[in-house]
């Protein structure tokens, strides 16, 4: 009989693991199966497995190696079940070898999961699949993402999404689409998608800023990590420099943007002295290695925007002229109505709110931001600066009902009630 105390240590080993090593798992378990789906599955049962087993008999000591050992014993119950010639035969008897082999080796201490997750993103980068659902595809299976969570970072419906996601999983196994690095002359088709899946897992992190979400910081903290691990495999690729460079600025503003009472603080109101200085410096690095290399693209206009943006909090000097530039630029090879937001918000500086109130008018029509809360709150914020206070607060409830997170959510309700006390 499992006692309540296993049963919570029991939970709390799995979603460790989880968080930790789920996409390693998949990936190695797909490398060879190349059948995402039924890879995902098995793991899914391998999870209910141990939270049966490790309160009864405890919590391996291996819990990765016990899960893919049970992981590979549901995909060989899969096989026989569909079994239907040659080909699940031969998927068999690979699959049972590999159970052997991991077998004697967890035995000899010497089991480790290869990490083969840099070979899986950049199968499901593979140009045979669907370009829109590319770099969503590596954030579930790589992370576990669910589709409503991808959805929301692609701008889409969760119901698109889970469509697409199960085409593209079909395509992998039909087509047999190998799990392995590209050739040099492939990358160019590919390093876009796995650098933008990087990112979105990375934003999709920093959404809980303060940290109190443990599964949203070891997401930051795996963008990170595969990020760094692109720029080694691809030392002399510039765009792979710059998103490293843009994530390591941005994460080094993490202790600024709460308060000691944890209330959401905003850029222009940080403490720049909790910034974290050693990331900013590897984030200027970085920036500087890729600049030389004459091949500028989105992540490095976006790094070198939170560089100025650095720059302005620490010298106290604005140059928002420059910073307009960048953003034309980016808008020039992104096309994305997030940047066209930001760079009217730059233009207000500029140019003054009213002419920044015509762009994001111009933005209205894309049924895309109906629901996109930093388009209400930039809205918001420029009609209060043109003085529109009945139109501001309409703004502002608008971007209050959609924030998730609580902080921000009270931050915008002090700037909406702020109207009606000027």
């Amino acid at each position: 009989m499992a006692s309540r105390g296993g049963d919570e240590q029991a939970r709390s080993t799995a979603d460790a693991v989880a968080r930790r090593s789920y996409g390693k798992l998949v990936a190695f378990l797909a490398a060879r199966t190349r059948d995402v789906a039924s890879v995902e599955d098995a793991l899914a049962e391998a999870f209910a497995s141990a939270l049966v087993d490790w309160p009864r008999n405890g919590c391996p000591d291996n819990p990765e190696g016990w899960l893919l050992t049970a992981a590979r014993r549901k995909l060989i119950d899969f096989a026989r079940r569909r079994r239907t010639g040659d080909s699940a035969s031969g998927q068999l008897q690979l699959i049972a070898e590999e159970l052997e082999a991991a077998a004697a080796a967890s035995t000899a201490n010497e089991w480790r999961i290869p990490d083969q997750r840099l070979a899986l993103m950049f199968a499901c980068a593979h140009p045979a699949i669907e370009a829109a659902v590319r770099a969503p595809l590596i954030l579930q299976v790589l992370l576990g993402l669910d589709a409503v969570m991808i959805a929301s970072a692609f701008l889409t419906s969760p119901a698109a999404m889970s469509q697409r996601l199960v085409r593209a999983k079909d395509k992998i196994r039909q087509a047999g689409i190998p799990f392995r690095i590209p050739e040099r002359e492939e990358l160019p088709n590919r390093l876009g998608t796995v650098l933008d899946a990087i990112y979105a897992a990375f934003s999709e992190g920093w959404t809980d800023s303060g940290g109190t979400d443990v599964a949203r910081r070891d997401l930051a903290e795996e963008a990170l990590f595969l990020g760094q691990l692109v720029t080694q495999l691809l030392p002399q690729e510039p765009e792979a420099l710059g998103l490293l460079a843009l994530m390591l600025y941005v994460e080094a503003r993490r202790p600024a943007r709460r308060n000691a009472r944890g209330e959401y603080v905003p850029l222009a109101e940080q403490d720049v002295s909790l910034w974290n200085t050693e990331m900013i410096e590897a984030a200027e690095t970085l920036l500087l290695r890729a600049s030389p290399m004459n091949a500028i693209g989105r992540y490095q206009l976006e790094a070198a925007l939170q560089s100025a943006h650095v720059a302005r909090r620490r010298k106290g000097d604005a140059n928002w002229s420059a910073i307009v530039q960048l953003y034309d630029a980016l808008l020039a090879l992104s096309g994305s109505p997030v940047v066209a937001i930001n760079r009217a918000l730059a233009i207000a500086e500029v140019e003054g709110a009213p002419a920044a109130l015509n762009i994001l008018q111009g933005l209205a029509e894309d049924k895309r931001l109906t629901e996109y809360q930093p388009y209400w709150a930039a809205r918001a914020e420029l009609l209060a600066r043109s003085n529109a206070r009945d139109e501001a607060h309409q703004a502002y409830e608008v971007a209050i009902g959609l924030e998730r997170d609580p902080a921000v959510r009270r931050f915008l309700q002090q700037r909406q009630s702020a109207l009606v006390a000027s």
